[in-house]
């Protein structure tokens, strides 16, 4: 008997709850519903339903076997559904969430994708906040902080560090810091979002971790606003080093306590726990795979 077939008629007799109800929607004879039934349990040797003459319900040995069916049953459509998409090109709509910090990185790539994909529309929405990806109907997210729903799926695009740093007019008032102690003499600009909360992570040489309290008279969940705020000389900034990179190279900024080793965090692509992705997720997450590869190495180390 063809397993495969004899799973697809018990899980609708299942769904019906009726041997004739799954007949009909498989366009078969009741007789050769009940036959195939009849099959799986004489060769498990175990009864799945209890039939009355106007029900159908489960036993237990019934439901762990519809929910194995249920999974394989999807995983082979997955897999059909997988070769059919190697072929096909990406269309539709790619919803994708963003956190605040990324748009700016990835702006090379948007343009790329929309261009080779005229068919795909992307719809990016900005939030510090991370979404229900099912639930609001995302298909992908691009985060930094850690997320802590395992059921998803985390693809790590690129490693970076932060890079303490300050205006050359602050520093001329305020001093240059020396040792991680020197913080506390100084206005640090606090990131309200940040994962370390009111803190400024270092490793020593040992590779122990050092949390340093913060003081400061401004506080954001915008990245940018405090990058501004730094360069107009207000305090020193713990930034990643990708956000500041323009103005260390332009002088705007000056790069503080460089022999301390910052905390490491990662640029990650996060979708739905699904065995095969749509052909646009997986064309757009190839070419931030790309461009990252390309263009980290300046900050990632």
């Amino acid at each position: 008997m063809d397993r495969v077939l004899g799973m697809t008629i018990f899980v609708k007799v299942v769904e019906n709850s009726s041997f004739s109800a799954a007949a009909r929607a498989l366009n078969m004879s009741a007789s050769t519903v009940t036959l195939h039934v009849q099959e799986i349990e004489e060769r498990l040797g175990v009864r799945l339903l209890n039939r009355t003459t106007r029900h159908v319900s489960m036993t237990e040995a019934g439901h762990a076997y519809y929910d194995s069916c249920t999974r394989i049953l999807a995983d082979i459509d997955s897999a059909e559904q997988a070769a059919q998409e190697l072929q096909s090109k990406p269309r539709g709509t790619l919803r994708l969430n963003a956190a605040p910090m990324i748009p700016a990185l990835i702006a090379p790539v948007v343009a790329d994708f929309t261009a080779q994909h005229p068919e795909v529309s992307l719809e990016m929405t900005v939030s510090a906040r991370m979404v229900e990806l099912v639930e609001e109907g995302f298909d992908l997210a691009l985060r930094i902080i850690p997320i802590p729903d395992s059921s998803l799926i985390i693809r790590r695009l690129a490693g970076f560090r932060f890079t303490v740093c300050g205006a050359p007019g602050y520093l001329a008032q305020r001093g240059t810091p020396v040792e991680l102690a020197d913080l506390a003499a100084h206005n640090c600009l606090i990131f309200s979002d940040s994962p370390f909360g009111k803190e400024w992570r270092f490793f020593a040489e040992d590779g122990t971790e050092q949390g340093v309290p913060l003081s400061g008279n401004f506080r954001a969940n915008s990245a940018e606003a405090l990058r501004l705020a730094a360069v107009a000389g207000q305090g020193l900034m713990h930034a990643p080093r990708f956000l500041v990179a323009d103005d260390l190279a332009g002088g705007r900024l000056v790069p503080v306590l460089t022999g301390f080793r910052t905390a490491e965090l990662t640029i990650n692509a996060i979708y739905p726990h699904r065995r095969h992705l749509s052909a646009k997720v997986r064309i757009f997450i190839d070419l931030l795979t790309r461009h990252f590869r390309e263009t980290a190495a300046a900050w990632s180390d």
